[in-house]
């Protein structure tokens, strides 16, 4: 039965350590988002459009400075030596995931959704569209 299991975490391994790792990003990204709205908005579970926004910001810029240094090492162990092609291409993927963040947030508050549960659901949607850009756009070893 171990054997099996670790022969399912090897052959699994880049989607468990995404996992673990985007597990962190949203750790790092959410910190920072909330720490941002108590410091700021007083906490609020309902923001305007404009407060909605940055926090959206503040949660992609600590995201991304958190989550391309471990997705290069930890997950897709790239090797590349152009770091700075390879990192713009991961800014660039990931602002596409901030648009979809922005407008999801901006439609879910809108139709008075509460930020916290607006910000779980529009994680799940973000997580998998980053996957698919890192492993075949950004990452992709031809």
């Amino acid at each position: 039965m171990i054997e099996k299991i670790k022969a399912l975490c090897i052959k699994h391994r880049e989607i468990l350590v995404y996992l673990i790792v985007g597990g962190l990003t949203t750790v790092v990204s959410w910190a920072a988002k909330f720490i941002w709205n108590f410091a700021f908005y007083a906490g609020t579970a309902y923001p305007t459009v404009v407060q909605n926004f940055i926090l959206s910001v503040v949660n992609w810029v600590a995201g991304v400075a958190f989550a391309y240094p471990m997705n290069r090492r930890f997950v897709f162990q790239s090797k590349n030596p152009d770091i700075l092609k390879e990192a713009g291409g991961f800014v660039m993927s990931r602002v596409a995931t901030l648009i979809l963040d922005i407008v999801m947030m901006q439609v879910l508050v809108l139709l008075g959704m509460n930020v916290y549960i607006a910000t779980v659901i529009v994680a799940v949607l973000v997580i998998v569209g980053n996957y698919v850009f890192s492993k075949f756009l950004v990452f992709n070893k031809k």
